[in-house]
């Protein structure tokens, strides 16, 4: 098909991209101090902002389903390889780690700072097993919620998804480097008395943990914030695989903390992040009238 003589359609998810990666080479050029150690960083921002242009302009949703399978869920491939970027602007603004400050707020806020309250009373191997899945099964969270779109062929969801999501992810990524924390795993490393001990789920997330992992971009969660935008998608179109996950996602906040990933203050922002977005891009980005056939389930 000639794309030349076709109109190229653009989302606002694709906005959301291209501006992110633009906003973090403009941010780059000005903060970082030297340019030199910044030029890997500004290498792939230019390139995914390529990437997604390319895509947008070649990749013809309406050849076939594969081609719209690229042109729609492009974003969410991409995710991973934003994140792992953000451990190399850690200190783009700041040369240290906040997490003084903020673990010194929530001893006042809980009269105890709750990872080492958790260390020290509530550790057990099942306990930690249960979390240590919730917190496992985010990973396929965002993958599978969009496959499933797909196949349901629920297209304008997807559409308003992913823009809810890549406002999530790239405002909570932003904020890593603005407020860097590293996180209790590390900074109360030394405090810790017992192991957080699992047969199966925790070895699973501990072995995640190692090979992805950043040090910092604690504050805030994105694991909470991105499974919240799910969830209430989920609620508004799919009622009750909304309720079959709530108690899923309930782990996955508890499980942040538990695990030593995450204060809890930092799912708090992560969450609150993911609502405000999620309710900015219905407002702002309505879908569509659904299909009669989905009327039907959507107060169910």
């Amino acid at each position: 098909m000639n794309t030349h003589n076709k109109k190229i359609k653009i989302y606002p998810f694709d906005g959301i991209v291209i501006g992110y990666c633009l906003v973090m080479i403009v941010l780059i050029f000005i903060l970082g101090h030297p340019l030199q150690a910044y030029y890997k960083e500004l290498i792939f921002y230019a390139s995914m902002a390529a990437v997604a242009a390319l895509i947008i302009r070649y990749i013809d949703e309406d050849r076939n389903r594969f081609y719209k399978l690229i042109r729609l869920l492009y974003p969410g491939l991409m995710f991973t390889f934003f994140y792992w970027e953000t451990g190399g602007l850690m200190f783009l603004v700041f040369n240290h780690f906040f997490d003084a400050q903020l673990t010194a707020f929530e001893k006042i806020l809980f009269g105890i700072n709750p990872t080492i309250y958790i260390d020290r009373h509530l550790l057990g191997v099942w306990i930690n097993e249960i979390f240590s899945f919730s917190y496992f099964s985010y990973y396929f969270w965002i993958l599978i919620f969009l496959l499933v779109l797909f196949i349901k062929k629920d297209y304008e969801i997807i559409k308003s998804y992913l823009t809810a999501t890549t406002l999530t992810f790239f405002l909570s990524y932003i904020i890593f480097f603005l407020y860097p924390i590293e996180g209790p795993r590390w900074y109360f490393a030394g405090q810790y008395i017992h192991q957080i001990e699992g047969p199966i789920f925790r070895k699973l997330v501990n072995l995640l943990i190692s090979k992805g992992a950043v040090r910092g971009g604690c504050m805030p969660s994105t694991h909470f914030g991105v499974a919240l935008v799910i969830i209430l998608y989920c609620f508004k179109y799919y009622r009750k695989t909304g309720w079959i996950l709530l108690p899923l996602l309930i782990g996955l906040g508890i499980g942040t903390v538990w695990g030593r990933f995450h204060y809890v203050s930092d799912v708090f922002v992560g969450g609150t992040i993911g609502l405000i977005m999620a309710l900015l891009v219905w407002k702002f980005y309505p879908i569509p009238p659904r299909p009669k056939h989905h009327v039907k389930n959507i107060n169910r």
